[in-house]
């Protein structure tokens, strides 16, 4: 499609400016874990406190937001959320204690909550083609990831607070662009009713991919709230292995993602991403080395690019009619799930520094056998066909068949 016929580019290249500010503030933290538990003096797992309490508000704040985005209208909350995200933010690179350090990423949780619950409704209400906007928006998620950490690294040399501070400081950048090119979608719709969100977790291929999605993010979060830990290197090494990972990741959803779906199918890419994955989960915990580390994480980074790519566009089209409801139900199992990754990685942590892999393989191997129990039916729902699946009918065919008289 010729994007010249996108009647609304200014306010989706904003709002997806917004999400790449948003994410790279979030991927500063990342390299300078490490120095944070140094500088105050707690364990691992109280160090994961940060990811967790951000994580577990953001889930159970995606209900709310979805609800108030339909009452007073996406911009205000999404403006809301970014202005909360940037004063927690700053208020961080002032905190003294790990409390006061997860109840501000908690706060921070509900800022991106309010963000992320509206940013994909607006866009794609804003677009014609939501397949474009989709891969648009994954892509800012993608880049922000890989210039976040690298960001981090450098600013975290000088402190750990400094990377807080920028963050909030690319929050007020993003304040600023969301209320002026920010635009609301002319059309109106009825506020969204809890009902409805509960309601689309009875949709059988919708109920499959949250399984899937639940299983894949927590390992998500394993290896980006635990690996930091695992690989023991100073801060600017970290923030250039994380923007590895990052460039991975953007690579696995720009240059890959949506073209391997449009040649095998939506589906089968996330279930070649997810089985890329699980095997990345067993070079982890098999590493010797940091080096073989290092190249584990990039591939990680290049497996949930793909599958980045296409579970939002699957949400969207699997779920309920009403996008924001189908944004609002996704998100709340996608962060949910995520929440207890880190905080049990840092407590398995302390019997072995492997066993956090291997946990978050068990649990990817679930997500894998009920991808392929499913994954036809997830296909069909959106109009797809899995290779198996064709196995399956060609040998019912051939079954059925009439058998020749022998004469």
């Amino acid at each position: 499609m010729d994007r010249r016929s996108e009647p609304n580019r200014s306010a989706i290249y904003a709002t997806t400016l917004v999400a790449f500010l948003a994410i790279a503030g979030i991927a500063v933290v990342d390299p300078i874990l490490p120095a944070i538990g140094e500088a105050i003096g707690v364990t691992a797992w109280q160090v994961e406190l940060l990811f967790t309490a951000y994580i577990a508000v953001m889930a159970l704040g995606m209900i709310p937001a979805t609800l108030a985005s339909g009452r007073f209208g996406f911009k205000p909350v999404l403006i809301t959320g970014v202005s909360v995200v940037g004063l927690a933010a700053i208020l961080a690179s002032f905190s003294d204690n790990i409390v006061q350090l997860s109840v501000l990423r908690g706060v921070w949780g509900l800022g991106n909550a309010m963000f992320f619950a509206t940013a994909m409704v607006v866009l794609v209400n804003l677009a014609v083609d939501r397949e474009w906007v989709v891969g648009l928006f994954e892509t800012a998620l993608g880049l922000g990831f890989a210039v976040g950490p690298l960001i981090g690294g450098l600013l975290g040399e000088v402190s750990w607070r400094l990377p807080f501070f920028v963050c909030g400081v690319f929050m007020v950048l993003a304040l600023g662009v969301a209320s002026r090119k920010l635009r609301e979608p002319t059309n109106r719709q009825a506020p969204v009713r809890v009902g409805q969100i509960f309601a689309t977790y009875r949709r059988p291929a919708f109920i499959a991919l949250c399984v899937v999605t639940a299983a894949y993010n927590f390992v998500f979060f394993v290896v980006l709230g635990y690996t930091p830990l695992f690989l023991g290197l100073d801060v600017i090494p970290l923030g250039l292995a994380f923007t590895g990972w990052g460039l991975g990741l953007a690579a696995g959803i720009m240059v890959i993602g949506h073209r391997l779906a449009h040649r095998i199918g939506a589906v089968q890419t996330v279930g070649v991403a997810i089985a890329g994955l699980l095997v990345c989960m067993v070079l982890f915990a098999t590493s010797t080395s940091t080096a073989e580390a290092l190249v584990v994480l990039v591939l990680a980074g290049l497996c949930m690019g793909l599958a980045n790519a296409n579970l939002t566009d699957l949400a969207l089209g699997l779920g309920s009619s009403d996008r924001r409801v189908a944004t609002g139900a996704f998100n709340l199992v996608r962060w949910g799930a995520a929440a207890p990754a880190p905080i049990i990685s840092g407590k398995l942590a302390e019997q072995s520094l492997s066993l956090p892999f291997w946990v978050g393989f068990g649990v990817l191997a679930v997500g894998v056998l009920v991808y392929l129990a499913f994954a036809h039916l997830m296909a069909a729902g959106y109009g797809e066909r899995v290779l198996w699946s064709r196995w399956n009918r060609a040998a019912a065919d051939t079954e059925h068949e009439p058998v020749g008289e022998t004469y």
